[in-house]
């Protein structure tokens, strides 16, 4: 397809803008370590919420969310909970506070102020950086795969008669196009930029959704769909059967391993609070949480996201999926078995958007992948050189040296992401992989590191060794086959472990790792968790140090906001998914659920602002003022 004029020159606009916005302001990240990595805790919470939505308005995770709505209907908006998407909900509620109170730049820095700086604490380190890293690399190849199907389909020029190839030279072509601004300008740019994107993107989202709702009548829409389709209720099956309508539709759902629904449905919510419970994963969602004002700011940031976040994605995705079945289902058919879904989103926006939209839409979504990249790209040197250059090599190096490195460090990861990449076809498979497989093994370390003292560092360390080296099995195809046949033995017959059902033994697996090596060693330092706990002041299992700390703070108060906690999480899981909701029965115009959604929605945020809102606090009033004198946070204990 060769763009109209008008859509070149928005497109084109478009990026030369981006360019241009993200060299402006890429002067204020060059001072040091802290301005580069963090904008200098001085970048205003919605700002970083705006960016931190348009990072996860990411492409490829569009063009799954598409082939999700149209293969299951209304049951996919539980999906994604795999992710698990409700994690923001955890990070507003509680965790977002608790990790902005650290003060620390990175995951890895994090962990020396939790578990001290023994051996132990430094093996721990380590890990975090070495897991931190091999996510980059993940989410940069599944970046760099999307934007590769989706950029081929619409630039005119054949680079490849390999289609895979011709996909990965476009993903080439744009990766370098990003790679100008985020080396230079660290999270200044990255911030400024993603706002800019945030804003482009939703405009067009909200302009699918409108073209779709006018474009396809209710009926035209039940004419093509299975019954069952616009259902959200949770049933034992998926009752939804496209046999005599297109049937590679029910081969990619046998094959997803979704078809027991509930037992599916229990799992994603069983691992969803489980890994949100452990909070973010040490990459860029992370560091929007340490870039804030103050650890309010960082609750009130993560709760933004899915205020401004949800609706206008899922009017896209709704947008895209209404076409796609109206339209292009003969087009999917003729295809026989050889479909590949996650070309469903370039197809739609090539033979159906007008133009005009079809540009500013392709410039958001090519926006949607230049902040996901930008954003995991500016997490990666910050591990390198914090936490290993600058704590191990080279600790008194000038702030500009650290930096300059930094933009080393960041091309390196780049290529590597890239080169990884190359051999990856799917969206889907790298996805998975990240979600369940490298994640079971991230889960038990990080939920026992907040609610446990007892849990040391090398409890940490091996949890999470053992964790990455069986995520990383899992992706190897020969020894994700050795250990499919090792579990014959347990009358398993399997070709081979599949990432989302492997996630209960991974945790089960790290879970009795970490509790027996905490239990053969000795606790942390008991003055290294005082100071973790009347800073952080975490609920949970912290008895022990909560009798300590009497004896120097004899008024110290415990957390006691578990059960108001837990009430506000179920809460906002149920706000955050009508407003996942709401925007697809808008679309499909099924006008009353839509209403029944939006009443749900706003009674949701009502009690959140009642019982989570009112309740938000820096620090609890009674920590000690020379616990944060000469640090950032300095201005922000409460004065007697």
């Amino acid at each position: 397809m060769i763009l109209p004029l008008l859509d070149i020159a928005i497109v084109l606009l478009f990026i030369c803008s981006t360019i241009f916005v993200g060299f402006w302001v890429s002067s204020r990240a060059s001072k040091d370590m802290n301005s580069y990595f963090l904008g200098g805790n001085k970048l205003k919470w919605y700002m970083l919420g705006l960016s931190n939505a348009s990072g996860m308005f990411d492409i490829s995770g569009t063009m799954w969310l598409v082939y999700l709505l149209f293969v299951y209907g209304l049951s996919s908006i539980y999906i994604p909970w795999l992710w698990p998407t409700f994690n923001q909900i955890f990070l507003m509620v509680f965790l977002a506070t608790w990790l902005r109170r650290s003060g620390v730049m990175t995951g890895a820095e994090w962990i020396i102020f939790r578990f001290g700086d023994d051996r132990g604490a430094r093996l721990s380190n380590i890990i975090v950086v070495a897991f931190a890293l091999v996510g980059v690399i993940g989410f940069l190849a599944y970046g760099f795969i999307g934007i590769g199907k989706f950029a081929s389909v619409f630039f005119p020029w054949k680079l490849s008669e390999d289609p895979h190839m011709n996909d990965v030279y476009y993903g080439l072509i744009m990766t370098i196009i990003t790679t100008f601004y985020i080396i230079k300008g660290g999270m200044f740019s990255v911030v400024f930029t993603e706002v800019f994107q945030f804003i482009v993107t939703t405009i067009a989202s909200i302009g699918v959704g409108i073209v779709a709702l006018h474009s396809v009548s209710p009926e035209l829409l039940a004419a093509v769909v299975p019954p069952g389709w616009d259902s959200i209720a949770v049933n034992w099956n998926l009752n939804v059967d496209w046999a005599g309508r297109l049937d590679a539709a029910n081969e990619k759902i046998s094959a997803d391993g979704y078809s027991l629904f509930a037992i599916f449905f229990m799992l994603m919510l069983f691992k969803g609070f489980l890994l949100s419970l452990a909070g973010p994963a040490p990459n860029y969602d992370m560091q929007r949480v340490l870039s804030t004002q103050s650890p309010r700011d960082a609750a009130k940031m993560s709760g933004f996201v899915t205020v401004v976040l949800m609706f206008p994605r899922y009017m896209l995705i709704a947008g895209l999926t209404v076409l796609a079945l109206a339209f292009f289902m003969n087009d999917l058919r003729a295809m026989g078995s050889d479909v590949d879904f996650e070309q469903i989103l370039p197809f739609v926006l090539k033979n159906y958007i007008p133009s005009g939209l079809l540009g500013l839409l392709i410039a958001g979504l090519l926006a949607a992948f230049m902040s996901n990249f930008a954003a995991t790209v500016n997490a990666a040197p910050a591990y390198v050189v914090n936490d290993i250059y600058k704590r191990y090599i080279n600790p008194n190096a000038e702030p500009k040296r650290y930096v300059h490195l930094s933009y080393v460090v960041s091309l390196l990861f780049i290529v590597i992401g890239v080169a990884l990449g190359f051999f990856i076809p799917s969206v889907n498979t790298v996805l998975q992989w990240i979600v369940s497989g490298l994640y079971g093994g991230y889960t038990a370390s990080n939920v026992l590191k907040w609610y446990w003292w007892r849990f040391n560092a090398y409890g940490y360390f091996w949890g999470m060794t053992v964790g990455i080296v069986l995520a990383l099995s899992l992706a190897i195809p020969q020894a994700n086959t050795a250990v499919a046949h090792a579990l014959s033995v347990f009358g398993l017959e399997l070709d081979k472990v599949d990432f989302i059902y492997a996630f209960p033994w991974l945790l089960v697996i790290c879970l009795i790792t970490c509790v027996t090596t905490s239990l053969i060693t000795a606790p942390s330092d008991m003055e290294v968790l005082k100071k973790f706990y009347v800073k952080v002041r975490p609920w949970g299992f912290w008895g022990p140090v909560h009798q300590a700390c009497l004896q120097d703070l004899p008024e110290l108060a415990k957390n006691t906001n578990f059960l108001r906690d837990m009430v506000n999480v179920i809460v906002g899981i149920v706000w955050q998914t009508s407003l996942v909701a709401a925007p697809i029965f808008l679309v499909i115009q099924q006008y009353d659920k839509f209403c029944i959604a939006m009443a749900i929605a706003a009674a949701g945020a009502l009690f959140l602002w009642k019982n989570w809102y009112r309740h938000l606090q820096d620090y609890p009033a009674d920590i000690p003022p020379e616990m944060l004198k000469g640090t950032k946070d300095e201005h922000l204990v409460v004065k007697p």
